[in-house]
């Protein structure tokens, strides 16, 4: 008897010291964690006094998406032999001056994606990877501040794609007004003498007009997270069928050193755009070579993509 009323002492003790031990660790764990918080507050508070100085800066990051496959004999699959596969990027860059009396802020943005489907029992079938996503555009904005907040501007801005039909259509804006910044890497443009010029190669629906340019960007790098979000909108004079929007967002957040997980995704309205494909690619659904301005289904245009990133 004695001796079990010893094992139940030893074992008490044994686990009294546990978890008194257990409890001293995580009352320092704890405290460590405050003073990681009250050091990472520190080296923010830093950085933004670092981010306030003027002068150039500079930042990209990306997405890299893709997936490949192959089936032999899947039956139950309408194409039981073949090859499948989808690569994609987005890149999106700036660089900005900031100096007390004016500020030039440029940025890029590309994103291309390629698509495959190879039926190894159809011989015409292409084994080529085909053009998807096809986004190139490049934006300067040049402004004389009248106030910390407010400043007169001038604005260029370029769109096309790349891969086909480059600069068929294109679109160039130029403009001035006046441009607003009501916080931190946040910029409102509004320019009401803008001009659209509209390039296409020979007899199209495109047209170039004058017009109201309006553009929201906010770009930010915030520790581990990367984000933009871009509205660029253009309102013709002439009619609204010459009017446009474009709103793309990127998002980047990093795992492990630079690398990360992305989401892109864009929409766009243009009636143009979408007058042309339908009277001109016999290969899209709604195709009518007679419709019109007047007639044409305005469709609402998205992409999107998720995959790696990488913060250059």
């Amino acid at each position: 008897m004695r001796k079990i009323v010893l094992a139940f002492v030893v074992m008490f003790a044994i686990t009294s010291t546990y978890a008194q031990t257990r409890e001293e660790l995580k009352a320092e764990q704890a405290v460590k964690k405050d003073s990681v918080a009250a050091i990472q507050g520190r080296v923010d508070a830093l950085q933004g006094q670092i981010d306030a100085f003027p002068g150039w800066k500079k930042g990209a990051f990306g997405t890299i998406g893709g997936s490949f496959s192959d089936f032999s004999n899947w039956y139950s699959k309408a194409s039981a032999n073949s090859a499948n596969g989808n690569i994609g990027f987005t890149v999106n860059a700036f660089a900005n001056l900031d100096k007390p009396k004016f500020f030039w802020r440029n940025s890029g943005n590309i994103n291309l994606s390629w698509v495959k489907l190879d039926d190894k029992d159809v011989a015409t079938d292409s084994k080529k990877f085909e053009e998807a996503n096809d986004i190139f555009s490049v934006t300067s904005l040049y402004g004389y501040k009248l106030s910390p907040k407010f400043a007169i501007s001038a604005l260029g801005e370029y769109r096309t794609t790349i891969l086909s039909n480059f600069n068929d259509p294109g679109y160039l804006d130029l403009g001035v007004g006046a441009t607003w910044t009501p916080i931190t890497d946040m910029v409102v443009v509004v320019h009401p003498l803008n001009y659209n010029f509209v390039f296409s190669k020979g007899e199209s629906v495109f047209e170039s007009s004058l017009g109201a340019k309006i553009v929201v960007d906010y770009t930010k790098q915030l520790g581990a997270i990367s984000f933009k979000t871009n509205l660029s909108a253009f309102a013709s004079y002439e009619s609204s069928d010459y009017s446009n929007w474009t709103w793309t967002n990127s998002f980047g957040y990093t795992l492990w050193k630079k690398i990360g997980v992305g989401f892109d995704l864009g929409l766009r309205k243009n009636k143009q755009e979408a007058l042309n494909a339908i009277t001109t690619r016999d290969n899209i659904s709604g195709y009518d070579p007679a419709a019109t301005f007047d007639t044409v289904d305005n469709k609402l245009q998205s992409y999107w993509m998720l995959g790696l990133s990488y913060a250059f």
